[in-house]
């Protein structure tokens, strides 16, 4: 036996934290970034007192809802391309059960965070405890078994000693770009107080690098051959090849072939949007350019993306009946989807060997000459969009282009998630630099905004961090907003104001609903809702302005590059007003009969889109 050291399980959790590192950009730095904690009875004593003597190595930081905490980390790691992340804290009951939906928005977007939510009592003597959860047909259950579904791995530490291969396993799914995820470890109370002799070798310094598996050679062959014979093939690029961080790779890839790039939610940035062969988003989102191309595609080579709805246009969006998909994707489960050829490979390794396989061959250049001029009919209509005008009410898209023009740039990361901004911001935003958009549409949690640009300023501090945000997500969650202040992390947040749900309100008419329970004027009350959203954000710490116009805004935002904290600029739009030019059809379902004749059309006009679906 080697030497050891008597440690509570707890105070094992915090050393063995803090010895884990990784290397960016040739420097060697601890892997989390640090621990997101909100203390009571079931983390206090334990995770408490052992994050408190690992503090000047590890730090933790405060937040003012588990939620909100849960989704800062979440962001985290995004916006650091999976290479660091961060680990979160809570009591049991209440605070655990809170984190829930993050870690749904984790293991969505395929993100690693460590979940730590303290547990009831692993010896059962107080029971029931207080926020305990009591099942009254097994005993073994607790509050934290909802985070199973919704965990990579998950596991209820009940004893001081099964922390060691527990952390290991957690280090092994957070790091391994297949298996990655959120990763829950259920600490039970009394036994975080609970000292054990650990190993000392349990605590030496280990550093993660990414691991890139390199493509087998059949399926590379196969999709070397199957790209050979394509003449009309385009690529979708997911949010993998940031991960990955092959870029540059995709780039090349696609100058050196004459192949189009679209590009999904978490891939917007992968390309430089001003690239000749750069087609902007694709789907239910998409711009016109990049539809029209992936309408008519005979070969799709999906790189490092989920194929989601918004992606295939419910699958309804590729017309070629000769169409045929690659699937070059680190995860087989998302290498095969819709009878896809696998390619399973690392983004950056997978590209690097397809061009290689593919040297001298090019696709013909009809294919890049149209990609040319759709792209150019496109720009202008997303231009004209994006103008300003004198609209009582201005357009999202209007301000989108306000806020692109006065502070988008390299060093300017859009953050967003939820509502009809997402549609708008996938077309409209130019993104130019890897990061440069970092957008929640896996699992579009209303609530992550905020949350999510503290999250992200903290991973990138150098850049300009930009929120848009409705003003239903912001109801739903904004007190990150104080942390945001506390924590000196500064982010412009722009609040754009339609008085409700406008995107689901539009998706509500456009299936033949009647106008109901979205928008604050089509809800039941007693009185009209008028909330002081200026006031809200300034009583939390923040320079808060409320503007008129486009113009007021564009100097708001100005004003705001030389504020020292967090500004939040709010300006009412029109919840009905969205970009016509662009987007697809998107499957959702419309009542077979209704007493509504406008839902009665609606359904006639969902059974005829259906029929374009591929089925398989």
């Amino acid at each position: 036996m080697g030497k050891t050291i008597r440690l509570t399980m707890a105070q094992a959790v915090a050393h063995f934290l803090k010895q884990q590192k990784t290397v960016i950009d040739g420097r060697k730095v601890p892997i989390f970034g640090g621990v997101w904690a909100i203390f009571g009875h079931g983390n206090v004593a334990g995770m408490g007192e052992a994050l408190y003597q690992v503090r000047e190595e590890l730090p933790t930081y405060r937040a003012h809802n588990e939620q909100g905490m849960a989704h800062a980390a979440v962001a985290y790691a995004k916006a650091s391309f999976r290479s660091r992340f961060m680990a979160c804290t809570t009591s049991i009951g209440p605070g655990a059960l809170n984190m829930i939906t993050a870690a749904g928005v984790a293991h969505v977007n395929r993100l690693p965070v460590l979940f730590l939510p303290g547990d009831i009592f692993a010896n059962r003597a107080p029971d029931p405890v207080l926020q305990q959860i009591e099942n009254f047909s097994d005993g073994t259950v607790s509050a934290n078994d909802a985070f199973r579904p919704v965990s990579r791995y998950f596991d209820r530490i009940t004893r001081p000693e099964q922390i060691m291969p527990a952390l290991k396993r957690a280090m092994q799914v957070l790091t391994d770009p297949l298996d990655c995820g959120p990763v829950t470890l259920s600490l039970c109370q009394d036994v975080q107080a609970e000292a054990f002799d650990y190993p000392e070798s349990f605590f030496v310094e280990r550093v993660w690098t990414p691991r890139r598996p390199l493509p087998d050679a059949d399926e590379l062959a196969h999709a070397i051959d199957l790209i050979r014979k394509s003449e009309k093939p385009v690529i979708i690029a997911g949010g993998g090849v940031l991960y990955s961080q092959a870029t540059k790779e995709l780039a090349a890839f696609a100058e050196a072939h004459g192949i189009p790039v679209a590009i999904t939610q978490a891939g917007k940035s992968a390309i430089d949007e001003r690239h000749p062969l750069a087609l902007g988003s694709v789907g239910v989102t998409g711009t016109s350019a990049a539809n029209a191309i992936a309408e008519g595609a005979d070969l799709v080579i999906a790189i490092g993306t989920r194929c989601q709805d918004f992606t295939t246009g419910s699958w309804a969006l590729f017309k070629n009946e000769k169409l045929a998909m690659i699937g070059l994707n680190i995860t087989p489960f998302d290498a095969i989807k819709h009878d896809s050829h696998p390619l399973v490979t690392d983004a950056r390794e997978g590209l690097k060997a397809l061009s290689a396989g593919l040297s001298g061959w090019k696709a013909p250049a009809e294919l890049a000459d149209r990609a040319s001029r759709e792209k150019k009919t496109w720009m202008e209509a997303a231009a004209k969009a994006m103008a300003a005008t004198n609209a009582a009410l201005p357009s999202d898209a209007q301000v989108i282009g306000s806020v692109a023009r006065s502070i988008g740039g390299e060093n300017t990361t859009l953050l967003c998630a939820a509502g009809g901004l997402p549609g708008e911001l996938h077309k409209l935003w130019p993104a130019t630099t890897p990061g440069s958009y970092h957008m929640e549409y896996g699992f579009s949690c209303m609530g992550y905004e905020i949350a999510g640009g503290l999250g992200t300023k903290m991973a990138r501090p150098e850049r300009d961090v930009v929120v848009m945000v409705g003003d239903g997500s912001y109801m739903m969650m904004n007190s990150e907003l104080a942390t945001s202040v506390m924590l000196g992390q500064k982010l412009t947040v722009v609040l754009l104001d339609n008085r409700g749900y406008g995107c689901i309100n539009r998706l509500q008419m456009a299936t033949g609903g009647a106008n109901f329970n979205n928008l604050l004027k089509d809800a039941y009350h007693e009185v009209m809702p008028e909330i002081d959203f200026r006031a809200h954000a300034e009583s939390m710490g923040a320079i808060a302005v409320k503007v008129s116009s486009i113009a007021e805004l564009e100097q708001a935002i100005e004003t705001s590059k030389r504020n020292d904290r967090t500004s939040v600029i709010v300006i009412d739009t029109d919840p009905l007003i969205t970009t016509e030019a662009g987007g697809h059809w998107w499957d959702v379902a419309v009542p077979e009969v209704s007493p509504r004749g406008e839902v009665n059309k609606a359904h006639a006009a969902y059974v005829k889109a259906r029929a374009a679906q591929r089925i398989g």
